[in-house]
């Protein structure tokens, strides 16, 4: 097959079907079906672009449909995957085209195992792989290594995705915070709780981001993700492909485990080499058994793993902190911290299409931005959330978290997005008495004895220190009953507080309370977003609007650590058979990374178990 990208149609040529903006579980199936492509259309500009006539083509599929929208007439941007009647021709016409970069042969996207289990597999529960947490990395290594017949067992902290559902209304409707499922813990991880983007910069040569997307659809995502540039799917449609996953894996011999969160780990001393193709490195122990706390039968038990995957999340602290105890390598890595702006969406629709505003195929328009300010510090933009709302996203008694969520739809009335400032190691805190005040007596006074030349390298645990401080401010602002601090966009930029809402409408639940917001974030960071509103006015028309509210804080943007792990087998270098892996661990971020890095990880556990029978 042929590939060929850069076909482009004006708006208009697009064939359009009106239909009611739904979601489930009240959408149809005729709710659910696709707009139909200008497929005549599109195979006129795939023969022209080859200098072939139609006829030469025997079939065509669109593999990826965007807009651009740099002009006022807007255009539709395809890539497309032809077959030819002569396949012969196909050959030829690729050393024609050999140095057109619209114009590749289709690569092979289809995810092969690259090995399976016997069939007899997996009768001795020590020999089977642990994957903690859910969430997608979770998830996807749990699948792969489930479709290669290693029956895993996940653990998982939260509750089945619907039970969480309802605790996380909970705190949105009741300011009632179940720690153990809510925003963060639970079947389908952070992601359930968001747009549900499927989209992500990360290199992918082998395509296992398709893979990824494919078992979507299979378990109930809408097909135009296989397709749209900006893929996303919603909450309420994630909780069925999640649940969806699950079933899957327990078909194929895989086991879930709610409600258990892993509190310790055993090891021993290892005489193993972590990789066969670096045998100079070698890890000084190997996991032998987890310590499980299982919160329904209210007790602790050992659970032999000598292959565990640690898809953790950004979230599990505890965790972070047990593993930091034990010795894990690890260290501190730059994220960013900032607030959730919201806009009326029919603002960003205006100022993005333009006339084209409205365009059922269009949907509610996205935006992204970033500024570099005076002091040194970027300021963007971050998981925008186009008609979707702003939600409670805490794990932890006292303290305050924003994000943000859409459902399929993207229908309600406000648009939101992270108003976030990047901030790095140096910016964390080194006082032994903040360490001792978030993480507890005896990390304070680990830290306190920690020589000056490790303090200067910065402690792992330190951006954790900062989210903890940062959030228990927020929460203290909003009045210490879980609503959030709030600002309007001309007060803030004017410099000073806000006393009530405007026009615009705040999304959160439970509510905000007007403050200054220059009390819950670093100066450095307030006065370089101060410094980008005007000029993300400029480049989005209303972005400065007086009117629209900023409500904090947004600290959970992604991981503030990284777990080692060596990059050929995947494991810790200073305990084999973990595997750090996921947004948790510093490897990905976003639903679609997070999938992929899971299945890498399920990959090298595999080819491990493999070996090492």
């Amino acid at each position: 097959m042929i590939r060929l990208s850069e076909l482009k149609l004006p708006l208009s040529a697009l064939p359009v079907q009106e239909r009611r903006a739904s979601d489930a579980p009240a959408e149809t199936d005729d709710d659910r079906k696709l707009a139909p492509h200008p497929i005549a259309e599109l195979r006129r500009l795939a023969a022209l672009a080859l200098g072939i006539g139609e006829n030469h083509i025997s079939a065509l599929t669109v593999f990826k449909r965007s807009f651009d929208a740099r002009k006022q007439n807007l255009l539709v941007v395809y890539i497309v995957d032809i077959s030819l009647v002569d396949a012969t021709l196909e050959k030829s016409l690729l050393t024609q085209y050999a140095k057109n970069a619209h114009i590749q042969a289709t690569p092979n996207m289809t995810w092969q195992p690259p090995m399976h289990a016997p069939a007899d597999w997996g009768h001795e529960e020590h020999a089977r792989p642990v994957v903690v947490g859910f969430g997608p990395c979770g998830i996807f290594a749990a699948l792969v290594l489930a479709q290669m017949g290693l029956k895993p067992i996940v653990i998982e902290r939260g509750t089945p995705v619907r039970q969480r559902t309802k605790d996380t209304w909970g705190l949105w409707r009741k300011h009632i915070l179940n720690p153990r499922s809510n925003v963060q813990f639970g079947e389908g991880g952070a992601g359930t709780f968001s747009d549900g983007k499927l989209y992500s910069q990360i290199k992918d040569p082998r395509h296992l981001g398709r893979k990824v997307m494919q078992e979507f659809v299979r378990f109930g995502a809408p097909e135009d993700i296989l397709f749209a540039a900006h893929p996303h799917i919603g909450t309420f449609k994630l909780v069925k492909v999640v649940e969806g996953l699950r079933e899957e894996i327990i078909r194929l011999g895989g086991e879930v485990r709610f409600e258990q969160r892993v509190v310790d780990i055993e090891y021993e001393a290892s005489s193993h080499h972590t990789t066969a193709s670096n045998l100079d490195k070698q890890a000084s122990q190997h996991v032998v058994a987890l310590r499980i706390q299982d919160y329904a039968r209210d007790e602790t038990y050992t659970l032999p793993a000598r292959h565990v995957v640690l898809a953790l999340g950004h979230s599990a602290r505890d965790t972070f902190t047990m593993l930091h105890r034990h010795a894990v390598a690890m260290q501190a890595k730059p994220f960013s911290i900032g607030v959730r702006i919201e806009h009326p969406q029919s603002v960003i629709d205006r100022a993005r299409w333009g006339q084209h505003a409205g365009h059922p195929l269009l949907g509610a328009a996205d935006y992204k931005l970033v500024h570099h300010a005076a002091n040194g510090r970027a300021v963007y933009s971050f998981c925008m959330c186009p008609g979707g709302t702003v939600v409670a996203a805490t794990s932890e008694v006292g303290r305050v978290v924003t994000n943000g969520m859409s459902q399929y739809s993207r229908n309600e009335r406000n648009a939101n997005a992270g108003l976030v400032v990047g901030i790095d190691p140096s910016d964390y805190p080194t006082d032994p008495a903040a360490f001792e005040a978030e993480l507890g007596q005896e990390m304070g006074n680990a830290v306190r004895h920690d020589s000056p030349t490790a303090m200067d390298k910065f402690h792992p645990l330190s951006g954790l220190v900062l989210q903890r401080q940062l959030e228990a401010t927020a929460y203290v602002l909003g009045g210490s009953n879980y609503e959030a601090p709030a600002q309007l966009v001309g007060d803030f930029i004017a410099n000073q507080p806000s006393t009530t809402l405007a026009s615009v409408l705040p999304s959160y639940k439970p509510g905000v309370k007007m403050v200054h917001l220059n009390a819950a974030l670093p100066s450095f960071a307030t006065d370089a977003m101060r410094e980008a509103l005007p000029i993300f006015g400029q480049k989005i028309k209303g972005f400065d609007m007086h009117d629209a509210v900023m409500t904090g804080v947004e600290t959970r943007t992604s991981s503030p650590l990284r777990i080692e792990r060596d990059d050929v087998s995947l494991q810790s270098p200073s305990m084999a058979g973990l595997y750090p892996a996921g947004e948790g661990a510093g490897y990905a971020g976003g639903i679609l990374s997070a999938g992929v890095d899971g299945i890498k990880v399920g990959e090298a556990v595999a080819l491990a178990i493999l070996s090492s029978h």
